[in-house]
């Protein structure tokens, strides 16, 4: 997956920031938030994500995370360690980057929605293309990923009226 090594890149041009004890950690978050996220987020409201991407983008946000704050002293036994997930998300304090890709999917369904059947956008969601799947597992598709999301927000239609009332809440599940 492209988008989970387009992190990598970023990251080396930005890593003595990132990585520097000089910086607060406000000030690396910022960082973060400003530069690696949108380069990492790029077009992500049109992935169809498997549970095993979302896993390996997780691990790579918590790597990106322990770079920018570093280890941390043990207090009973004063020896470095590196931070757990836990300790990770309470300084983060943001969602993680898997429930972000789920919302700004979210907001893009609701901009679809609002725009009609003027647009192509529209066409593409709602037709089924024609054609034979291949012989195999089929694939997780983008409107399988929606339908995951809107049960997960605790609507199970999948109709213009939810997809309304989600992007009226703020579109964040």
């Amino acid at each position: 997956m492209d988008e989970i090594n387009k992190i990598f890149v970023v990251l080396v041009t930005v890593q003595n920031l990132v990585s520097s004890g000089w910086l607060s950690k406000r000030l690396k978050i910022t960082i973060y938030r400003s530069i690696i996220l949108p380069v990492v987020l790029y077009g992500c409201e049109t992935w169809s994500l498997t549970l095993r991407e979302e896993r390996r983008l997780r691990v790579s946000e918590n790597r990106r995370l322990r770079i920018m704050f570093g280890p941390k002293r043990g207090e009973v036994t004063r020896e470095w360690r590196k931070l757990s997930n836990e300790v990770l998300n309470d300084l983060y304090s943001s969602p993680n980057i898997v429930r972000v890709i789920k919302s700004k999917r979210m907001r893009w369904v609701v901009h679809v929605a609002c725009i009609g059947e003027r647009r192509g956008v529209h066409r593409v969601l709602v037709e089924k293309p024609g054609g034979k799947r291949l012989l195999d597992r089929p694939r997780s598709r983008w409107e399988d990923n929606i339908k995951k999301d809107l049960q997960e927000v605790g609507c199970g239609a999948w109709t213009r009226s939810s997809w309304l009332r989600i992007g009226k809440g703020g579109g964040h599940l």
